[in-house]
């Protein structure tokens, strides 16, 4: 390497230390310590091995990137402005302010070129596996001989944070178990965390850790020095049967005087004194801001404008395999617009009344059995409970290190790793994964279903033993104020289906949404078919909530439940008839579809005029009061289950007939609100 093009790269790599100093130190918030550590690492990278266009920032093959320790995020804006990304020096200058593309960690869908959201430590490590379980996906599915339509890499930089957090060892252990050898990580060692040295709190040996896992462990003991860091990052793209960990040891404010080392680089700005020693220290000028030599801009845009001739390359290579394999080109080019193939819905299938009582869960497994053949892109399994979540899709294989197109996943018992991964599935085009466990379980899975919201992409999360009605479990399985919290993210849907023919809609429904995160609620118990021909059609689920049966006269109440529950309602109906009051039965399985309806089919729903409603639901009552007004009451839990048979414990906490139709009297002679619950 010449001497000219050694200096050239050592400058570039203080640019980026200088600008990531400056953008924080203007915002007067931010992580200044990690970028300049870790710049020669992101130098290697935008360099010299990944391959990216910044012209078009969602070109297929492209290797992805992910910024685990999203707090160290002006080193990915950094080298998205200087490779000539959709990233000005103007953003760079407007960091962590109101409306900036430069968030205070990066977001996917706000600047190009971040592939995915990251802040929650570990969950860009996690995401990274589900990146790369696509890969390979995809790899299997469409790559011919002479048409390696995808051979990308999955690369990201973690932290010492990255390395403590849970879902890391579940993600990585599933990772080494896959043998994804299209992973390559660098983690940067640099000892400090917010309350000082890694050491008061973390002081295992990270590389057997991950050599345990069945990693590829490489150790760099000079963070700056970019050729051992080059072979190495070299001898990981070598390495295809193992997921490859780079282990970098860095200093955390390098090139400051004062707080190089510490704790005081982490989290805040250095101080006008401190940066003008950094400056000093790299060769620019104590006193100027923003400083971006021409000679480093013209390096790295040159680098950046290679990713066009790659891309280029590519397209004439995918014609070429369009000309060749006509079918699966159409086929990957359709899933990847996102749309389903034309007539897919023709597979929903549509159950009987005459049919035996069937769990939603046996109807999801059967529903999507049924569907598998016309959706091949929909892919997914469970965190070790296939046999209990119906999540099977017969006659396709499991996916595994020899069978990399297998559609079924055992994510093993590790949900939130089966979480984040499918938020990396589902951040690439072509692909719509699920991941199924008990409701309960969902508490784990918090942080990935969240930024599932937040960057509006289309994971499937499928939850089956939704209450009380699982039995024999008890309390520690049996969920409770599971659903209202899922309802309280924002941008997310859960649906809770009534029945089979529910489900099936449920299931249309999520392969039809594309801007957030689908829940999908089912049963553990046998529920009985709903007659369409009786009462309302199931394809009304779309809008959240329906008239499933209403009297002939003005109805003096609604009843309104999900799930389970609507059963219920339905015959505490009949009695009320018997009794001579005529009621209305609403089945919401969706509060979310039901708030996005226009206000004339909310108010033909429920009428503003019949204020008198019960709500039934075997889970929390919080939420619940927006529907029944004050002149209304709730059936629903405030307590945790028993250990006992459903039927019993439906009995003991009020979910019978008998205790509906008494509320419902109840309601009828009185204007107070009630809550009638477990």
């Amino acid at each position: 390497m010449g001497t000219d093009t050694q200096q050239i790269e050592q400058l570039g790599i203080n640019t980026v230390r200088i600008l990531s100093i400056d953008a924080v130190q203007k915002a007067n918030s931010g992580h200044p310590g990690m970028p300049m550590g870790a710049a020669p690492m992101g130098h290697v990278l935008w360099a010299d091995y990944m391959r990216y266009n910044p012209k078009n920032p969602d070109w297929p093959n492209r290797d992805r990137f992910i910024l685990s320790a999203g707090h160290g995020c002006m080193l990915q804006y950094n080298f998205l402005y200087l490779t000539g990304y959709d990233c000005t020096l103007d953003d760079i200058k407007n960091f962590r302010q109101l409306n900036s593309k430069t968030a205070g960690h990066p977001e996917h869908g706000l600047m190009p070129g971040i592939d995915v959201t990251t802040g929650p430590l570990g969950q860009g490590f996690a995401n990274g596996v589900g990146f790369a379980i696509a890969q390979k996906h995809l790899a299997a599915r469409y790559n011919k001989p002479g048409f390696d339509i995808f051979d990308y890499n999955i690369y990201a930089i973690c932290s010492d944070g990255d390395m403590m957090e849970g879902v890391t060892s579940e993600a990585a252990s599933l990772a080494g178990h896959l043998q994804l050898g299209n992973i390559i990580y660098l983690y940067d060692d640099n000892h400090i965390s917010i309350e000082g040295s890694t050491g008061i709190a973390f002081t295992e040996d990270v590389a057997k850790r991950f050599e345990a896992y069945g990693w590829h462990v490489q150790v760099i003991t000079d963070g700056n020095d970019i050729n051992a860091i080059a072979a190495a990052v070299k001898n990981a793209k070598a390495e295809t049967t193992r997921p490859s960990l780079i282990k970098v040891r860095t200093h955390i404010g390098y090139g400051s005087p004062n707080k190089v080392d510490s704790a005081g680089a982490h989290g805040s700005p250095l101080g006008a004194d401190e940066i003008k020693l950094v400056k000093s220290f790299f060769g620019f000028d104590a006193e100027k801001s923003f400083v971006v030599p021409d000679e480093v801009l013209k390096y790295y845009r040159a680098i950046g404008a290679k990713g066009t001739v790659l891309e280029n390359e590519w397209n004439e290579l995918f014609k070429n395999y369009t000309a060749a394999f006509p079918e699966l080109a159409a086929e990957y080019e359709l899933a990847a617009s996102g749309q389903l193939p034309v007539g897919w819905k023709n597979s929903l299938p549509v159950f009987e009344p005459s049919d035996k009582k069937m769990a939603t869960r046996q109807a999801s497994g059967k529903v999507l059995n049924a569907i598998a053949a016309s959706v091949p892109n929909l892919i997914g399994g469970s965190a070790d409970l296939s046999p209990s979540t119906d999540t099977t899709l017969n006659g396709y294989d499991s996916f595994t290190p020899t069978s990399y197109g297998g559609r079924n996943f055992h994510f093993g018992i590790r949900e939130h790793a089966m979480g984040s991964a499918l938020n990396g599935m589902a951040l690439t085009k072509g692909i719509i994964p699920y991941g199924a466990t008990f409701l309960i379980f969902s508490e784990y899975m918090r942080p990935p279903i969240r930024l599932a919201a937040i960057m509006k992409i289309r994971s499937i999360f499928v939850y089956t033993h939704d209450s009380i009605g699982l039995g024999e479990d008890g309390t520690t399985h049996q969920p409770v104020e599971q659903l209202i919290s899922l309802r309280s993210i924002p941008n997310i849907i859960v649906i809770r289906p009534a029945d089979a023919n529910e489900t099936a809609q449920a299931w249309r429904v999520a392969l039809e949404h594309t801007t957030g995160p689908v829940v999908l609620v089912f049963t553990r118990q046998g529920l009985p078919i709903l007659d369409q021909a009786k009462f309302g059609k199931a394809t009304e689920l779309e809008k959240g909530a329906y008239i499933l049966s209403d009297s002939f006269l003005d109805p003096q109440i609604i009843l309104i439940a999900t799930g389970s529950e609507v059963d219920l309602i339905l015959q505490a109906q009949v009695t009320l008839t018997e009794k001579g009051i005529a009621s209305r039965v609403v089945s919401m399985p969706s509060w979310e579809l039901f708030e996005k309806q226009d206000e004339a089919y909310k108010e033909k729903i429920f009428p503003e005029a019949l204020k008198k409603r019960l709500a039934v639901e075997a889970g929390s009552p919080l939420g619940w009061h927006k529907y029944v007004t004050d002149e209304g009451a709730i059936i629903a839990m405030t307590g945790f289950g028993e250990s006992a048979p459903a039927e019993d414990l439906f009995k003991v906490f009020g979910f019978t007939v008998e205790n509906v139709v008494a509320k419902a009297m109840e309601l009828l002679n009185k204007n107070s609100i009630s809550l009638s619950t477990g």
